[in-house]
Order: structure tokens, then sequence, then C-alpha cells
């Protein structure tokens, strides 16, 4: 699976191409392919992880591996944190959103993937009926729509920024069946006059300020 590399990472988010920073922190890193892709613009690189085949490969990679409940403790806090395809995995990701916002740097970035249309599915679901016990105000049926909709009732009230967004096919091989997938990904843009497209970057409020930037 690819979802962005780190030359897409600085464009997004208007960095320069000498770009460093102390800590950055992926949750829910798979295997950790992404996270390599960004590794080396950071000190430290931290993940978190559900699974036990994916938490050994992750240590092998070298990444310190966090406690999914604990990682929001960390006091001296992340420069970058990054959810990619996660928000619709996860039971609770209105407080994922709020626990990034606590522990997230002055000045931090948040870069959040999601796959669309959106359709949450929690495989490690409390119940076992594999649905969220939060759920995302998401509505709509067109991409556009259900990316506006995750800006102005999901992001805006929690007090993210959106400072880019981008649109992008996120390609994934069955390994069983050897088939290819294509999904939309989005970082939206918070302007309800412009729709967006997906992956997108953002800071809370207190943090940052919108900048909106069309990526080809």
């Amino acid at each position: 699976m690819f979802v962005i590399s780190d030359r897409q990472f600085r464009k997004l988010f208007h960095l320069a191409d000498d770009y460093r920073a102390e800590r950055m922190l992926d949750l829910g890193a798979g295997d950790g392919a992404t996270t390599a892709l960004l590794a080396s613009m950071f000190d430290y690189v931290h993940v978190t992880e559900m699974s036990w085949p994916m938490k050994r490969i992750l240590a092998a990679r070298g990444f310190t591996i966090e406690d999914v409940e604990g990682w929001s403790q960390r006091p001296d806090g992340y420069d970058v944190i990054c959810a990619l395809n996660l928000l619709d995995r996860c039971s609770r990701p209105l407080t994922l959103l709020e626990q990034m916002k606590t522990v997230l740097k002055p000045n931090g970035l948040v870069l959040v993937a999601l796959a669309w249309p959106f359709r949450p599915y929690v495989e490690f679901s409390p119940t076992g009926d594999h649905q969220p016990e939060q759920v995302l105000d998401i509505d709509g049926q067109s991409f556009e729509e259900q990316a506006v909709s995750m800006m102005r009732n999901v992001l805006k009230p929690l007090a993210f920024r959106v400072v880019s967004w981008s649109r992008l096919p996120y390609l994934c091989e069955d390994r069983v069946i050897e088939f290819v997938f294509v999904f939309s990904f989005c970082l939206p843009s918070p302007s309800p006059t412009k729709p967006p497209a997906t992956p997108f970057v953002m800071t809370p409020e207190r943090f940052g300020t919108i900048v909106i930037s069309d990526i080809n």
C-alpha cells in the first residue's frame, strides 16, 4: 500500500526540502512501509499498532512502539502525528482526534488520510459487531459532499484547521487473490465554497493557520 512520500509530505505542508523535526508519531502504522518513507525527516519515530505480527515488523524496522492506550500521555509531545486510513478503522475516532490535540507540540502538524466513500469498519470492536462506538458526523453521497461534511461537522468543531488537501488514489494489492484495489483518499478543505478532493493535512486552530494548496 502506498499513501504518501516524503516529498509529497513536504509539499503538502509547504516545508523546505531540508525540513527536519524531532519527533513523529504514526498511529496505526501497520507494517511501517509509509512510516519508513517519512522517517528520515525525524530524530525519533514512534508508532502504535494493534496487530502483534505488525508490531514485530515495526520493531525490526527500529521504530519505538507506544502503547495504544498510553501514547497520548507523552509529556514532551510530537511535532507530527499521522493517522493514515485510521479514523474509519478505530472505535472512538473523536476521542482519537482530541488526544492528538493534547499531545501535539505548538506549531505541530497532523496528517490524516481517509478512504472514500466513508464506510467505518472496526476490526477490534468491543462488541464484536465491527461498528465504532463513536460515529463521525459525515453525510452525503458523493466524494465532495462527504469530504466537505468531514471538515464542517468533524474537524471544525474540534478546532482543527486544514492547511492543505489533496486527492489521490491508494493502491492496495490483495495478496491472496492478487487483485489491485484503487480507492480515493482525502485531505479536506474547510471552505464550504470550494469542495475538496482527498488526504488532509491539518493543525489545531490554536497552533496554525489555514493554507489551502492544490496538490496535482
